[in-house]
């Protein structure tokens, strides 16, 4: 029985690699006909490349002699000319010649001042004394001859293309921003002969160098002219993004760039909404909570202060944005960020765990941002809507007009612990969108003013 099982499996291993023998076989004769194809076809280029380059040469050849001609025929059109003036202007100086010899010659005494008169005054008018004896054009034809010493070695140096080297993707010039990725990449080395680019990319929840087999498929951008290009109306509905580019000439393409891995942070957005109001009734809220007190407060019917309220969504790395948009009847209204440590009671910006923009409508309007109990007022338009960026590593946090994109104020602190979006409200409401991606003129300011401090960077 073990025998018969044994043979059973030295058979199927028999199949298998009857079965592989025969795959490769078949894939030998398909390359040897692929073989015979490709190098027809590479004949066939070659001797029209040939053909065309001998039809270039034969046309160049054409017109140079034609120019030679057209030189040649206008040279000798003026010499002819030249030359028929002069014959005819010494024909006329002969007969000159010899009527002056006859009157020298005449017996005739009286009749020989009147003569001698006449052959002066043709003399004075004769050809002979208003041609010029200098030839209209030259001889010299140099300016026609050519030397392709140069043009002979680059015709001997004519070769096969080569195939084109490897792009490098620079990560620094690549950009995720606005549903967008912006790509870069460059040649180690000039290469005159690369027609165009090819991008591929894939989306992918690794975290890391790019795997063999990932379950989406590479999606193809071919014809790029030029070293970078933006995928635009994208849905990051995954973590991440896989790239790589390579260059192509007319006849062949190169190898792929090594793949890099773009974090295309695939958070959900979502907007949650808190009203608060002066005196008794119940907030509405969503996705926050009420505290006990302000519950309490809200029943007692009586005068409400400022809410306060701490975002859900711990920052401790990477970089963060989220749009805050109140209501401009709001009495006050404050955003920013606390540690977790901030005090029940405690006001933002008045410690040193909270950093906030503050709006006050109550009875005098100022907008001022605050942090320690110190605050800067702001001599810029106040926004309806307000963008917030936190980059927790840098120690960033700023604020921009969310329509134009306007810095309003940035701090520059270092955080100690992980910190919280927080809000505060009285007598009015805001809209908080969060899970946003950072928007590129944010990342372009942030990125200017990590290289250079902000003239408002700090409280004083």
């Amino acid at each position: 029985m073990g025998d018969q099982e044994a043979l059973r499996k030295i058979i199927t291993t028999l199949a298998v690699k009857n079965e592989e023998i025969q795959n490769f076989i078949y894939s030998l004769k398909q390359m040897m006909q692929n073989v015979e194809a490709n190098s027809s076809r590479a004949q066939e280029d070659l001797e029209g490349e040939f053909q065309s380059l001998y039809a270039l040469l034969d046309e160049l050849k054409d017109e140079m002699l034609m120019k030679i001609k057209q030189d040649r025929a206008s040279r000798t059109y003026e010499l002819q000319a030249q030359l028929a003036a002069c014959a005819k202007a010494l024909e006329s100086s002969e007969e000159l010649l010899e009527a002056a010899n006859q009157a020298l010659g005449t017996a005739n005494h009286h009749d020989f001042p009147q003569a001698a008169k006449q052959i002066k005054d043709s003399v004075t008018m004769a050809p002979a004394f208003r041609l010029s004896l200098k030839a209209k054009v030259s001889d010299n034809m140099s300016h026609l001859m050519v030397d392709f010493a140069q043009e002979r070695r680059l015709l001997q140096a004519l070769a096969f293309l080569p195939v084109p080297s490897t792009p490098e993707i620079d990560l620094a010039e690549s950009l995720v921003a606005d549903n967008c990725v912006t790509l870069a990449w460059r040649m180690p080395d000039e290469d005159s002969k690369i027609d165009h680019y090819v991008l591929e990319y894939r989306r992918t929840n690794f975290d890391g160098p790019p795997r063999a087999k990932e379950d989406q498929p590479w999606m193809v951008v071919e014809g790029i002219k030029g070293t970078e290009y933006t995928l635009t109306g994208l849905k990051f509905d995954m973590k991440y993004m896989n790239f790589r580019v390579r260059a192509c000439n007319k006849a062949v393409a190169g190898e792929f760039s090594e793949p890099v891995t773009l974090e295309t942070r695939a958070r959900a957005t979502r907007t949650c909404g808190w009203r608060n109001s002066a005196w008794s009734g119940t907030p509405r809220a969503a996705r926050c909570r009420t505290s006990r007190r302000a519950r309490r407060t809200a029943r007692a019917g009586r005068l409400r202060p400022p809410t306060r309220l701490p975002g859900d969504t711990l920052i401790d790395g990477d970089d963060h944005y989220w749009e805050v948009r109140y209501d401009r009847d709001s009495k006050a209204f404050g955003v920013g960020v606390a540690y977790r440590s901030l005090g029940k009671f405690d006001q933002l910006g008045k410690t040193s765990a909270s950093w906030c923009l503050h709006l006050n409508n109550w009875l005098q309007v100022s907008f001022s941002a605050k942090h320690a109990n110190k605050a800067k007022v702001l001599d810029v338009p106040v926004p309806d809507c307000i963008g917030v960026y936190c980059n927790f590593h840098e120690g960033f946090l700023s604020f921009y007009n969310a329509r134009t994109k306007q810095l309003l104020h940035t701090f520059k602190a270092k955080f100690t612990q992980p910190v919280l979006p927080a809000f505060t409200v009285w007598c009015g409401s805001f809209h908080v969108s969060s899970g946003l991606q950072v928007p590129s003129a944010v990342k372009c300011l942030q990125k200017r003013n990590s290289t250079a401090s902000s003239s408002n960077a700090s409280l004083p």
